[in-house]
């Protein structure tokens, strides 16, 4: 039987490049954000990339998002081997999230050290920074090569400090150079229970955080940026803000909401 509401986007920067232009698109209940650099400043390329699958019916959000360098090459060949394994990664998602979770990181394990993805990967010009996100019930996965980065906010959260998920690593990549050639794979993942009540995830490139004047360095900033607004206007909001201040690096946000009315973890003495 089809499911007619499973949502699928995928873009390469080399397809489109948005120099000196902010697009911001729905994916179901995603956004996409993306602005790709100030030609004053010198920019004339982008070598982002994501994937977004969104399944309304069965209640899971998966995400892909990659910031390339000498091309987007290495980007498009992550796009194309997550699309060969498309079937076998949307039974894992079909599961029920106690079991979907803990299969979901092998399967990525598995199809990024495949043989032929890694001879492919030697081929390439340049490499890519690649994070994977899926929200599944009240649970957040995700897994991390290299300096794109995760934010999960929520009040509770935001109160304490916390926001972003995952930490940046700048000298992990999958392409030329790959993480996934070496004896040893270095990459990082983990799980987060979302809060109750609305939760605010979202993926970026770096270009929002490395942008002159520094506007949105720190997590807490772009939460307060952001934290009052609709999705599409807040992501409108930062990428107006970093065109603004002459950035040069192209900038692709991903970020969607989701409310959860289940009972989470809370101290035992609350």
């Amino acid at each position: 039987m089809m499911n007619n509401k499973l949502k699928e986007y995928n873009w390469i920067g080399s397809q489109s490049d948005f120099v000196d232009t902010i697009s911001i698109v729905p994916v179901n209940h995603i956004s996409l954000g993306r602005f790709g650099g100030n030609s004053l400043a010198g920019q004339y390329k982008n070598e982002d990339g994501c994937i977004i699958w969104a399944d309304e019916q069965q209640d899971w959000e998966f995400a892909v998002l990659m910031d390339a360098h000498q091309s987007a090459d290495s980007a498009e060949l992550v796009v194309h081997q997550i699309y060969k394994y498309k079937r076998d990664i949307q039974e894992i998602l079909s599961l029920s999230f106690e079991r979907s979770l803990p299969k979901i990181e092998g399967e990525i394990l598995t199809i990024f050290q495949e043989k032929e993805f890694l001879s492919s990967c030697r081929k390439v010009n340049g490499e890519t920074a690649c994070l994977l996100v899926l929200r599944k019930d009240k649970y957040l996965w995700w897994f991390s090569i290299g300096d794109c980065i995760a934010y999960l906010f929520h009040p509770e959260l935001a109160g304490l400090g916390q926001y972003q998920v995952n930490q940046r690593h700048f000298f992990e990549w999958i392409g030329r150079v790959n993480t996934f050639d070496q004896a040893v794979p270095c990459f990082s993942s983990g799980m987060r229970e979302l809060r109750k009540g609305m939760n605010r995830i979202m993926l970026t490139t770096d270009g929002l955080v490395e942008c002159p004047n520094d506007p949105f360095s720190s997590a807490e900033k772009i939460y307060e940026a952001i934290k009052n607004q609709p999705l599409n206007k807040g992501i409108k909001v930062l990428l107006e803000v970093i065109k603004e201040n002459h950035v040069r690096d192209s900038t692709t946000i991903i970020a969607w909401d989701v409310n959860i009315v289940e009972e989470v973890s809370i101290p035992s003495d609350a």
